[in-house]
């Protein structure tokens, strides 16, 4: 992953740990739905809020650390 995502709140990361409880290893292609499903009614808010959250699930699911370990 080259960067970390925009978490403008923490409702982001409860989307995302609620998505990754729904729909397990399909929570990224879960949220990539939802942004392409509001990129196509318009709603370009919350098509980059679901890109931001589909990126913040790969995050969470990666196996090694990601950025500055202290």
């Amino acid at each position: 992953m080259s960067y970390l995502p925009y978490l403008a709140d923490r409702g982001q990361v409860a989307d995302a740990t609620a998505l990754i409880a729904m729909f397990g290893d399909d929570a990224g292609l879960e949220a990539a739905a939802r942004a392409d499903e509001s990129r196509d009614i318009g709603n370009y808010l919350h098509f980059c809020r679901w890109r931001q959250i589909e990126r913040l699930i790969l995050l969470l699911s990666a196996e090694t650390a990601i950025g500055t370990v202290h």
